[in-house]
């Protein structure tokens, strides 16, 4: 609770060290602190992951300010003023921690929400003194991870919202159109087809048990929020081995893996250490147990270009730029090369895959919404050939 300029007193959250640097934070903006409190730790900004997009915009801001001579802690100052709302209470501490002495890798750990291989690349760039060129590759992945999530958003919004459309029309239909219909002709002493009575049964459950099935929906929605980690589990589960979607996947897998791969050599980090850290990036169980598997062997002493060719969930063209680019001595540009034709690989197959889902969900809609139409018009058509039979 602060105390405004012009009278009056405001409440909100602001993050600090201490009570006395949020005073000075407070007095920035021309408020005066009359009482804090401290919230619990599950209820503060930094205990959430910081979101791509804002890592994207803060290596963006640091690479260009940090590679035209700005001090660090100016440039910190200069990106929090320029990143989302959410970010900036981060960019503030992280400032204020440098401003103290602390190396930026470790204040990027001690705001937290940045993953390991942010921090581990951060504290390579600053062994060899190129903070810059460590932004600017961060924000490169960043981006690139960003342009394969939205493909992947994609395809799973666009059979979500046909799928929506199409039990909502045919509920309506079951339980406002048919009932009406089969009343009328039940009245009208019509016999209903056999379909058409199944129909009706259905709607007329639904209709009767409406509450209830209203309720067992929004317990089901709130599991999935609750166990939302798990589901997404199961459903990446399933889309690996879907035989449409897992080439998909594992396309959007490599690009990732080759992103920082790319990103971290780049920076120096030793070759087993970029994979340790990288593998751990991913989630494909065949992939990351191939990966680890070549880090401990070459570890051990194997040679890279040998152990290159067992990792067989990677694609045969790919191991065998990875193997030339071994032997040139030049395997940073091969995975920068690899990382941009892996996200163009996810960009085709996203497009092939929704141009084949498109028939696919128009078929089932029609099926869906078709077989309720037919129900509706069995009856109909029944009773216009009883009318002119009789007629």
């Amino acid at each position: 609770m602060a105390a405004k300029p012009g009278g009056g007193r405001a409440i909100g959250v602001k993050q600090a060290r201490d009570e006395r640097h949020l005073a000075g934070e407070l007095r920035k903006e021309r408020m005066a602190l009359l009482r804090s409190m401290k919230l619990p730790v599950s209820m503060r900004e930094n205990t959430s992951d910081v979101k791509l997009k804002d890592q994207a915009e803060l290596n963006t801001q640091l690479a260009q300010l940090l590679s035209r001579g700005s001090p660090l802690v100016e440039a910190l100052e200069v990106t929090a003023a320029s990143v989302s709302n959410a970010m900036k209470p981060r960019a503030l501490r992280m400032r204020d921690l440098v401003a103290g002495g602390a190396s930026f890798a470790d204040a990027c750990e001690q705001v937290g929400g940045f993953d390991r291989v942010t921090v581990a690349l951060y504290r390579a760039a600053e062994r060899t003194g190129d903070l810059a060129g460590a932004a600017k590759q961060l924000a490169i992945s960043a981006r690139r991870q960003l342009q394969v999530q939205g493909k992947a958003a994609t395809l799973m919004i666009y059979p979500a919202i046909l799928l929506s459309i199409t039990f909502l029309v045919a509920a309506f239909l079951l339980t406002r159109i048919l009932p009406k219909i089969g009343e009328a002709l039940a009245s009208a002493g019509a016999a209903l087809p056999w379909f058409t009575r199944i129909l009706l049964g259905i709607g007329n459950f639904l209709n009767d048990n409406l509450l209830a099935i209203l309720i067992v929906l929004a317990l089901v929605i709130g599991a999935v929020v609750v166990f939302r980690k798990v589901v997404g589990l199961m459903v990446f589960a399933v889309m690996r081995k879907a035989p449409a979607i897992r080439q998909v996947v594992l396309a959007q897998e490599s690009a990732r893996f080759f992103s920082v791969m790319a990103a971290l050599t780049r920076c120096g980090v030793p070759l087993a250490d970029a994979l340790g850290i990288a593998s751990g990036s991913i989630t494909h169980p065949e992939m990351r147990e191939q990966l680890e598997k070549l880090r401990t062997r070459l570890i051990e002493g194997g040679v890279l270009r040998n152990l290159i060719d067992e990792v067989t969930s990677l694609p045969i063209t790919t191991r065998r730029l990875m193997i030339a680019a071994e032997r040139a001595g030049d395997l940073q540009s091969a995975f920068d090369t690899l990382a941009t034709d892996m996200t163009e690989e996810v960009e085709t197959r996203s497009a092939r895959l929704i141009a084949m889902m498109e028939p696919a969900v128009i078929v089932f809609l029609f099926v869906v919404v078709g077989s309720v139409i037919l129900g509706v018009m069995l009856p109909l058509l029944n009773l216009s050939s009883s009318i002119g039979l009789g007629g």
